[in-house]
């Protein structure tokens, strides 16, 4: 038998060879993809269950006039919820206050954590209580924090005996929750000191993931603090410092829980704002579709926001 005729007869064996392993492999990328479609299943289904669903609901019962709980079907009635909403002063209301809020809140809030974050990223003695002290009210329940502040606030609480002391009974404070002057520069005070530490931790953690070897670079160049920060740091921070203003945007826009608990919208409206006038108007008088006209409004409005900010701190390298 010649050379090449052995080789002929070999190439059946060499080719079956060969393909069973190729089969194995394939059987095992099945089995790892129906795996991981079985680890994944659990989250894609809360996720429809608990966001898709009620988005798609939301856009469907702002063009009825459904209600909560009512004799009749609801039917569609176009844009008559959204004529309503456009014509209503306790909306433009809260449109005003959930744009102050967040005007104030997001720079405010952003700068003292970023702050904190620059004082505690140090190896000193002691840090490790301080990053603690400042992270113990994001782990405490925001219903929890808006009752202690609520007495806090009230004509004899904490704040004005403070002030009292402080001022020598020069200041005698006011009812902060009841002042419509004061109700929401208060909601924002102590928003601040709840969220703060959440975001000094994003802070830190963006401070930490920049090269030592940068600052040692400017040090030799005889760079100032200032010029360290704003050469080194404040560029390191690109990727840190958009996602905060982004979710501290959210989470600013989003304000209800503090106005549920400590003011109910009150004093005349002053402290009401869309996601509250949502929930108030769905469940407490127990119009759906206009609830969802309103929320489908922020959603558009939040959405819109995100994308402006994610624009404007693009990078543009």
């Amino acid at each position: 038998m010649s050379i090449s005729t052995a080789a002929a007869a070999a190439e059946p064996a060499i080719e079956a060879r060969t393909r069973r392993p190729r089969r194995r492999l394939k059987a095992a990328e099945r089995h790892e993809a129906r795996v991981g479609a079985l680890m994944v299943a659990p989250a894609v289904i809360l996720l429809v269950l608990f966001f898709f669903i009620p988005v798609i609901l939301c856009f469907i019962l702002a063009f009825t006039n459904a209600r909560l709980i009512a004799p009749e079907p609801a039917h569609f009635t176009g844009l008559d919820n959204f004529t309503r909403l456009f014509s209503d002063p306790v909306f433009w209301a809260s449109l005003r206050n959930t744009f102050y809020f967040a005007l104030v809140v997001v720079p405010v809030q952003s700068g003292f954590a970023l702050l904190l974050a620059l004082v505690i990223n140090v190896k000193t003695r002691g840090v490790n209580f301080f990053r603690t002290m400042y992270f113990i009210p994001v782990v405490t329940s925001i219903v929890v924090v808006s009752i202690l502040w609520r007495f806090m606030y009230q004509p004899d609480g904490l704040v004005n005996s403070l002030l009292q002391t402080v001022t020598f009974n020069v200041v005698q404070g006011t009812d902060w929750l009841n002042n419509t002057k004061t109700a929401m520069p208060a909601i924002m005070f102590m928003s601040i000191w709840q969220a703060v530490g959440f975001h000094m931790v994003i802070w830190l953690s963006g401070l930490q993931t920049i090269p030592e070897e940068r600052y040692e670079a400017a040090e030799l160049d005889g760079a100032s603090t200032w010029q360290k920060f704003r050469y080194v740091t404040w560029p390191g921070l690109r990727a840190t410092r958009t996602f905060i203003l982004v979710t501290i945007t959210i989470a600013a826009l989003s304000l209800f829980a503090q106005i549920n608990v400590m003011t109910a919208g009150g004093p005349l409206n002053s402290t009401t704002t869309v996601v509250y006038q949502a929930v108030r108007t769905g469940y407490q008088q127990q119009q759906t579709a206009y609830a969802s006209a309103i929320s489908l409004i922020f959603f558009i409005l939040v959405l819109t926001v995100s994308l402006v900010q994610r624009y404007l701190t693009r990078d543009k390298d």
